[in-house]
């Protein structure tokens, strides 16, 4: 502590110098810059678009990163650390002013500039040095917002997110590393990014986070690769708000055990390990004394149980009744080694809990759930569960307690494409489409960009079903489109023949072909795994990643049918298409690739699962758009709400 006696002051200068000295000398070994960042020095290289000031608050200490000009920054090391020496002017003004924070505290605000959300002071940077030193939690600042040009880099995005959050809610502190967590947040406190929030639900905010920022730092969260407000969001999507404001800290701190493995996954898009062959997630057996035995441990007298939670049923769903098919293959594959118990029309948060509880208590050890619109209760079972395997019939969802699994259909969709453009005589051809979620956009481009490769004039008119007064019918007959890609699946109970690729002869549609879907033979992959012992030895688990099965037409668990005569030429082009994609030789998504706008998406080489998964843009031979959330029907809405890629 300070003293006016004894040049104590010296002393104590020496001491934070030391500090300053070795954070100086760890940032030089490990090849980084050593001294404080000048926001002058960022903005010579950015553009932005004016400044706002904000007037005087309480700032967040660890959001100030550095100076606003170039003449102090080297005065301090990295970490806000004074290097001057001591006995020097500085010192003695440093330690003057940390006696007076000791004493009385400042009362007159710095001044500091907001870029990016991070903070650079223009005066006071003894003071904030002293703060850094005492680690404080916040410091009194008049703030004036440095604004960047918006683009569509993702930094740039989340940052104009934040604007939207910080208009109506006036809180720093609280930064995501994903794109929709402000909206997200947003929702769980039943609030909007567009209408400010009540005073009482902002201290609410505060409050929280707060609070479970100082237990996630406490138990180590500093050292994971997310931050307070992404850990917090994980925690939302399991327990409520009010826990954090009724349960104590030792209560909190069991739910964060239970959610670590979560924490250390992440948020970020690179938290995923796409696996998208079988021989790829065979791995390592686990290591122990369980993996003796593994492969031999379930037998007809002690079968593996397996659980199927569907939203609706096999007998009003035509997607429920192809997985059910897989059921029926299951059985008959394993030989009553493995044993299925199916729980439909399981619509609701509360059914889903439902069936999930009925499935442990029947001694289920493997539980899917096929429907994207039932992860967020799989989920919250599955830390409820650790030690049931959960698996949701998804794509890009990211949690380690839940494995995803789902078909690289746009492979598919490229070769009907490709026939599509052989028939369509007056290069119009139509494309039904449903839900704009991750994955399916994939299969309207690789169908546009199949039909694009046999008839380079060919245009694919987009339509969406699942749009509120859509007459998707018209609008194709509006276009004179003869040639059309519809649902992919017959409804049940229907003499339809709207589905798969299909043509219009002389008023009546005329089934070309299907897809095919063989479900089975994707479960049997995924449980061979279990039963092998190789679930727990995949890479992705060691890496802390979430882990998405994303199968094609090599797997066998996807196919066409041709359902016409068509002329040898034409069924070798199909066959020629098929087996090329099978063995690896042809790629859909390979070469330059342009968007509806001219933008160059791809220049050479073949796009990576991940680029294709995420698509949010259509091939520039594409007639159509994405739709807005507010132009779908409520269905559709909740699908998008869990794994859409338009704007929530």
């Amino acid at each position: 502590m300070s003293c006016c006696e004894g040049g104590a002051f010296v002393i104590d200068y020496k001491i934070v110098r030391k500090r300053g000295e070795k954070e100086y000398h760890r940032a030089v070994a490990k090849g980084r810059y050593p001294y404080l960042p000048a926001l002058d020095d960022l903005l010579s290289m950015e553009e932005t678009v004016g400044e706002e000031y904000l007037g005087t608050m309480e700032i967040p200490v660890h959001m100030i990163r550095g100076t606003k000009t170039v003449g102090r920054k080297e005065s301090f090391s990295y970490g806000f650390m004074p290097l001057l020496e001591p006995g020097s002017e500085f010192a003695a003004k440093w330690v003057s002013l940390y006696d007076i924070q000791m004493d009385t505290g400042f009362t007159d605000p710095v001044k500091v500039y907001e870029y990016m959300n991070c903070f650079y002071v223009a005066e006071g940077n003894k003071r904030v040095s002293v703060m850094k030193y005492l680690n404080g939690d916040s410091i009194l600042a008049d703030v004036t917002r440095v604004i960047p040009k918006k683009t569509e880099e993702k930094d740039r995005m989340i940052y104009y997110e934040f604007l939207d959050f910080y208009r109506v809610t006036g809180v720093y502190g609280i930064t995501f590393s994903e794109l929709g967590c402000y909206k997200r947040l947003a929702e769980y406190f039943g609030r909007d990014l567009q209408t400010a929030w009540p005073e009482e639900t902002v201290r609410l905010l505060k409050t929280v986070f707060v609070y479970f920022g100082v237990l996630f730092a406490e138990k180590g969260g500093g050292r994971l690769d997310i931050t307070a407000a992404d850990a917090l969001l994980i925690y939302l999507s399991v327990y409520s708000i009010d826990s954090l404001t009724c349960k104590p800290p030792e209560e909190i701190r069991r739910r964060m055990d239970k959610l670590w493995k979560e924490f250390r996954t992440g948020i970020r898009e690179e938290a995923i390990d796409i696996v998208d062959t079988p021989e790829l997630f065979g791995g390592t057996r686990s290591s122990g004394i369980f993996s003796l035995f593994a492969g031999s441990v379930y037998s007809e007298a002690k079968p593996l149980r397996v659980a199927f939670v569907h939203e609706k049923n096999a007998e009003n769903s035509s997607w429920v009744y192809s997985h059910e098919l897989g059921l029926e293959y299951l059985e008959e594959c394993f030989d009553g080694i493995v044993t299925t118990e199916v729980f439909s029309d399981c619509g609701n948060d509360e059914a889903v809990r439902a069936a999930i509880d009925r499935a442990v208590e029947h001694g289920a050890e493997v539980i899917f759930t096929t429907s994207p619109s039932l992860m967020a209760e799989t989920f919250r079972s599955a830390i409820h569960y650790p030690k049931i395997r959960f698996l949701n019939c998804s794509v890009k969802l990211q949690h380690q307690a839940v494995r995803t699994y789902y078909t690289r259909s746009y492979e598919v969709k490229f070769v009907l494409g490709a026939l599509a453009a052989c028939l369509a005589e007056n290069h119009r051809i139509g494309y039904r489409a449903d839900y704009p979620i991750y994955g399916y956009i994939a299969n309207i481009n690789a169908f546009a960009a199949g039909a694009a490769m046999i008839d380079p004039q060919s245009r694919v008119i987009l339509t969406w079903a699942t749009k509120e007064k859509s007459d998707w019918r018209r609008e194709l007959a509006e276009q004179e489109v003869s040639v059309v890609s519809g649902a992919d699946m017959q409804p049940l109970h229907s003499t339809s023949r709207e589905y798969g690729l299909y043509r219009y002869e002389a008023g009546e549609p005329m089934n070309l072909a299907v897809p095919c879907w063989n479900w089975g033979r994707y479960y049997e992959l995924i449980l061979r795994t279990v039963m092998n012992g190789t679930w727990d030895g995949l890479n992705a688990v060691k890496r802390h990643q979430a882990v998405n099965y994303w199968y094609g037409m090599s797997s066998g668990i996807l196919d066409l049918q041709l359902l016409r005569d068509f002329s040898p030429g034409t069924r070798r082009m199909v066959k020629y298409l098929r087996d090329g994609i099978v063995s690896g030789n042809i790629y859909p998504f390979e070469g330059e690739l342009k968007d509806r706008q001219g933008r160059v998406r791809q220049r050479e080489g073949r796009m990576s699962n991940e680029g294709i998964i995420g698509m949010d843009w259509l091939l520039d031979n594409v007639d159509g758009s994405l739709p807005k959330l507010e132009e779908l029907k409520s269905t559709a809405k909740n699908a998008v709400s869990v794994s859409g890629v338009i704007e929530k």
